[in-house]
């Protein structure tokens, strides 16, 4: 079973990364960071969690408001650095536990969280700033991650309260994954700060210290705090600080603090917390009735003969040719498509399998790899082939057989102006 060890917060300024990228941990403005960092890179080498269930927000750079989610989960193997306007960072992806994920996935939209999922996203500094800090890097990362993306930045934003109720289950999540690893939860963001308005630049030390005893100590109440208190007290940017309660609802109630630290060099309050979980397990199987609980909504469905479900685990394999075909809503793409497919097969790095079943048209070899069907009727529209023909043929039928099954004997497809 997978089993929770600790909890680490941080913040994730871009200050952090600055230096690390140019060598000033031993300078005396950027120093008392990284002595604070210390304590936790010697825990992670200590522990070597196997993963790490990582918490933040990003920063307009990967997500933007035209489809802006609450909670936003990473199902994918590795992630790339984002570039977030000079270039990305030169470090190297950092590989994802697409498995864990997709359990996690699985578990919290079970426990009615309502879940955004993505793939090939880079992320920005929100996730790298501080990990690039915490972990060696030369020739890879030493661990595996899941990211939990927030949105903090568009309001409404999550409650403090619903973020610690995530928290909890996410714990349930990892907890009933049954392969045996050692998992840590970080928290990122925060603390004090403002980076908008004529009040960009407000910090609140005081606030910082006992927001940071609270989260150890006393994280119920915290839940009760409104959005508006958090920015008073902390700043409006400084409120992301509710990503720490995903991290302390996912941990026992009472836990062990190892490290904490505190330094206010220019606009942001950059705290450490390390806390280690004090759990116990219950007398019953709870981790097998969650993982029945995940399974309920779709036991079953693999006795329905000729059925794929279009789980995660088929979107991550299928993600390519997928993608290809979904730009077929583009004109441009549609017209170099039907002249100059095998270039563009190249270019987007195709499988030779892929490929095949592209040229050949095999629609139904196409549903056993993972294709969604609503990129087949794209493809369809495309090359002149009509829904029905489609069906007839994932059903092993001529058109005419197909045909005489349905009520009345139509053509469509979703094309619009271009002719069939």
């Amino acid at each position: 079973m997978a089993k929770i060890i600790g909890g680490l917060a941080v913040s994730h300024t871009p200050t952090i990364g600055f230096a690390v990228d140019h060598n000033k941990q031993e300078e005396s403005a950027w120093a008392p960071i990284f002595e604070g960092f210390a304590p936790m890179q010697e825990w992670l080498e200590e522990k070597k969690p196997d993963v790490l269930v990582y918490i933040f927000n990003d920063h307009v750079t990967s997500f933007f408001f035209d489809h802006y989610s609450a909670f936003t989960l990473g199902i994918d193997d590795h992630y790339e650095v984002a570039d977030e306007g000079g270039g990305p960072r030169d470090l190297p992806p950092v590989k994802g536990h697409a498995a864990l994920s997709q359990h996690i996935g699985a578990s919290l939209m079970a426990d009615e969280f309502d879940m955004s999922f993505f793939q090939d996203k880079p992320l920005d500094h929100g996730l790298f700033s501080p990990l690039s800090a915490l972990l060696p890097h030369d020739g890879g990362w030493p661990t595996q991650i899941v990211p939990l993306q927030i949105g903090v930045l568009q309001f409404p934003i999550p409650t403090a309260r619903r973020c610690y109720k995530l928290g909890q289950a996410l714990r349930r999540a990892i907890e009933s994954f049954p392969e045996d690893l050692n998992v840590a939860i970080v928290a990122t963001g925060g603390v004090s700060h403002q980076v908008h308005g004529e009040r960009c630049g407000f910090n609140n030390p005081d606030w910082d210290e006992q927001f940071v005893d609270m989260i150890v100590n006393d994280p119920e109440r915290l839940t009760e705090m409104t959005l508006a208190e958090f920015a008073t007290l902390g700043g409006m940017e400084g409120a992301e600080v509710i990503m720490w309660l995903v991290m302390r609802g996912a941990l026992s109630a009472n836990v062990k603090k190892t490290h904490q630290a505190y330094y206010l060099p220019s606009m942001t309050g950059i705290a450490t917390l390390i806390l280690e979980n004090q759990s116990r397990e219950a007398p019953f199987d709870v981790h097998q009735r969650q993982r029945d609980k995940i399974a309920q909504q779709l036991a079953g469905v693999e006795k329905l003969p000729g059925t794929y479900p279009f789980t995660q685990a088929r979107s991550l394999k299928a993600l390519r040719i997928n993608r290809f075909l979904h730009r077929l809503i583009q004109p441009a793409w549609r017209e170099r498509f039907l002249t100059d497919q095998n270039a563009m097969f190249a270019e987007n790095k195709l499988t030779d399998t892929e490929q095949k079943l592209l040229r050949e048209l095999d629609w139904r070899g196409m549903i056993h790899y993972g294709v969604s069907f609503f990129l087949l009727e794209k493809l369809g529209a495309v090359v002149g082939v009509s829904n029905l023909h489609i069906y007839s043929a994932m059903r092993g039928e001529t058109l005419e057989e197909f045909q005489k099954t349905r009520n009345q004997q139509v053509l469509y497809s979703v094309a619009g102006k271009a002719k069939a």
